[in-house]
């Protein structure tokens, strides 16, 4: 099935339509990459397994990241899970019947400070000893790599296993895979409430009828944090507007994905680059800023210049101030006042970003501007997700706040989600990612990852 240009031009019609279940074994919530991972990983379990988007499959961030495939730099807490994600990766490439656009082309990140090549020099030891394989470059090892760029680098990083994807082509082909082996997926279907009973999971309500259930999982992405909320569950979620945009056709000066502090970019299938600003986010204050902002003050004092703060966000966003914040299963919710989060880019800083790598790479000198689009990156106070069994409500499984590291790790957390939830040897920590860390007096350890 031919794939639109650009992830904002949807088809008239949803693709997945099927009817509504009265009944199933697991209900997942949320189209993007970790539910439709988990969703496919369950079914492969046997389980009847239903997935319900409010809105499009991957039509938010997972069709919005910038692509990447990236072991390198991750939580080392995150990178076991990652390395498996990358195993599937290929495999899922391997096995499809619709390119998913991965591509095994490394990712390089680039020093511009001795401080910054120590952070990478520290996290390298780490990452040989778990056994992942990445290199330490050299000034004169990245004028070979990269022979034509105009700025003194300290150094670099690379890990040549890692790669990138086109994610409007890879999630609504894993998604069409995951009906395939026998998930129920329905677009434009938002789950309301959860009812339980005795504290256990009964059944969620959608805005098309209940579907009776024992277990669940909240893959909501930017949404999580309001549809807990509401039923009475507390996470710490924000969510910051990340910006990027495609450039026009350029000559294949470098293949494979370049980070530094201020801008990334990668390779296009079609010919173009994606750019992105390196660390630099927009954040829209509402309620839940109020409400969890001693637990992100670690965070803000980490990396307060990096974030451009605004007084509201647009109108029906998940912590817009009139947003509501409780509903019941009768009432029309959130997710269907606001079917597909399409924030506008900050078009400055995609303007400044590719002035800046034209300074740096000859290869961007005839680049323009061909699209550029925003999405909202679900965060954490930590930096890492939630991925975990909620105490207080049996049957319901959090797999949220990816903190902008969904779409690479998608294939691996699926796999742990589905094991999570069908009580299974999961075969990695998760400690890490457990949800009472907010609210057991831990200490907030921010993620070393960059």
């Amino acid at each position: 099935m031919s794939q639109p240009e650009f992830p904002f031009a949807l088809p008239s019609q949803p693709e997945h339509q099927s009817a509504l279940p009265e009944a199933c074994d697991v209900v997942v919530i949320g189209g993007g990459v970790i539910g439709v991972m988990s969703a496919w990983f369950l079914a492969k379990k046997g389980l009847r397994v239903v997935l319900c988007e409010k809105g499009r499959i991957a039509a938010e961030q997972s069709s919005r990241n910038w692509g990447w495939v990236r072991q390198q730099g991750r939580d080392l807490h995150e990178l076991p899970i990652m390395m498996e994600a990358n195993r599937l990766w290929q495999q899922l490439s391997a096995d499809s019947d619709e390119d998913l656009g991965f591509r095994q082309t490394g990712i390089l990140y680039l020093a511009d400070s001795e401080k910054e090549l120590a952070q990478f020099e520290h996290w390298h030891g780490e990452a040989v000893e778990r056994g992942l394989d990445t290199h330490l470059l050299s000034p004169a090892q990245l004028n070979e790599k990269l022979p034509e760029h105009r700025t003194r680098w300290f150094g670099g990083l690379f890990t040549p296993g890692d790669g990138r994807a086109e994610p409007w082509q890879a999630v609504p082909a894993l998604a069409r895979a995951a009906a395939k082996t026998g998930v129920t997926i329905i677009e434009q279907c938002a789950v309301r409430t959860l009812e339980t009973q005795a504290g256990q999971l009964r059944a969620v309500v959608t805005e098309r009828g209940v579907i009776r259930c024992e277990q669940a999982v909240l893959a909501g992405g930017a949404w999580s944090g309001l549809f807990a909320r509401n039923a009475g569950i507390s996470i710490p979620q924000l969510s910051v507007l990340a910006s990027v945009a495609a450039t026009t056709a350029l000559p294949n000066f470098y293949d494979g994905q370049v980070g530094t502090p201020n801008y990334a970019f990668r390779r296009r299938l079609d010919g173009g680059y994606n750019i992105a600003p390196g660390y630099t986010h927009n954040f829209f204050i509402g309620p839940d800023a109020f409400r969890h902002f001693f637990k992100y003050l670690p965070q803000l004092r980490h990396d307060f210049s990096g974030t451009r703060f605004h007084p509201a966000a647009p109108k029906h966003f998940p912590d817009a101030w009139r947003t509501a914040r409780r509903w019941s299963g009768g009432d029309i919710s959130p997710f269907e006042r606001q079917r597909i989060l399409n924030p506008t880019p900050n078009h400055t800083a995609l303007t400044q970003t590719l002035n800046a790598i034209k300074a740096s790479f000859p290869g961007f000198a005839e680049a323009q501007i061909r699209h550029s689009w925003g999405g909202m990156i679900d965060t954490m106070p930590d930096i890492v997700p939630i991925v975990d069994r909620v105490p207080s409500c049996p049957g319901l499984v959090i797999a949220t706040g990816m903190s902008g590291h969904g779409f690479g790790i998608g294939p691996g957390m699926g796999r742990v989600v589905a094991d999570l939830v069908a009580e299974q040897p999961i075969g990695h920590d998760l400690s890490r990612f457990r949800f009472n860390r907010f609210h057991d007096g831990s200490k907030i350890e921010l993620s070393p990852a960059f």
